[in-house]
């Protein structure tokens, strides 16, 4: 299944893609895309309905139909650092030999299509295509071997970073990851059982037309199940908990120079089977 978020910002409504790519409402059946839908029992009775069935919403999605971040009430996003070697070294950073985790606020969360605005003060806005895992049944302390199975579905994220005040301005990753509007995810979560090999997922971001990353999940350092199982030594994962796993080479700080965002310019970026997002930054 795809299950997405329709609808203006702040109003948005539960829906599913049927495989003629409209959007079917899911308002009759569930509140929000959120919490107990995305455990195993709560996407089992969303599968056992009938889409054609369901209203149709007018519109095409990402078009003239808005999509909202395709999961609602978030309660951890958490950020993986360094997790592709390659883009390790462009950073000018060693491999790490345990994942490294960062947060990005919720209140960063955005639509897949919505504008992103620079930020006050900001000189070093950068961009980051990203995997992102979305957690079902929770857990904590969570073996490696069925770590899997605690998995709702996955997502594009852009990981939008200001790499000056990540890097610059003391303490944590944190100042520069949880922007309000640096984590677009979306445009819709897609189900476990289309996606058959996480490890083996092509992810790629232009900006303006001109190719920055085109890289593969299958160099990842370290992998989903991995990374599910070593987040949940230090926090309990609940449903709806998304975990964003690192990017691939091609980031504006690595480029030689470096190349930041500017207004009037445009993000395109996707991941092979999860859809694609678009974001023009504006001042």
């Amino acid at each position: 299944m795809k299950l997405l978020r329709h609808g203006p910002i702040g109003s948005e409504r539960p829906g599913m893609l049927d495989a003629e790519g409209r959007v079917r409402d899911l308002s009759a059946h569930v509140p929000d895309i959120a919490g107990a839908v995305l455990t195993r029992a709560g996407l089992d009775a969303l599968r056992a309905l009938d889409p054609g069935a369901l209203p149709v919403v007018e519109g095409q999605p990402q078009e003239d139909l808005r999509l909202g971040a395709c999961v609602a009430g978030v309660g951890k996003f958490i950020g993986v650092g360094l997790n592709y070697a390659d883009h390790a070294a462009e950073s000018g950073m060693d491999v790490p030999t345990e994942p490294v985790l960062f947060t990005k606020w919720t209140s960063c969360i955005a639509g897949p299509d919505d504008d992103l605005a620079i930020p006050p003060g900001s000189t070093m806005l950068d961009w980051e295509v990203e995997l992102g895992i979305v957690i079902g049944d929770g857990g904590r302390h969570i073996p490696e071997a069925s770590a899997l199975d605690h998995v709702a579905g996955y997502c594009v994220v852009n990981d939008i970073s200001e790499r000056d005040w990540q890097i610059h301005r003391g303490g944590s990753w944190d100042k520069g990851k949880g922007h309000d509007g640096f984590g677009p995810i979306g445009p819709w979560l897609v189900t476990t059982d289309e996606v058959p090999d996480p490890q083996a997922l092509r992810l790629w971001l232009e900006v303006d037309g001109q190719m920055r990353q085109d890289g593969s999940t299958a160099t990842m350092v370290f992998g989903v199940a991995a990374l599910v199982a070593y987040c949940s030594r230090f926090a309990t994962l609940m449903p709806g908990d998304i975990i964003t796993t690192g990017t691939p080479p091609g980031v504006g700080m690595g480029q030689k120079p470096p190349v930041f965002l500017r207004a009037g310019q445009v993000m395109r970026l996707g991941i092979d089977g999860l859809g694609r997002q678009c974001q023009r930054v504006t001042g």
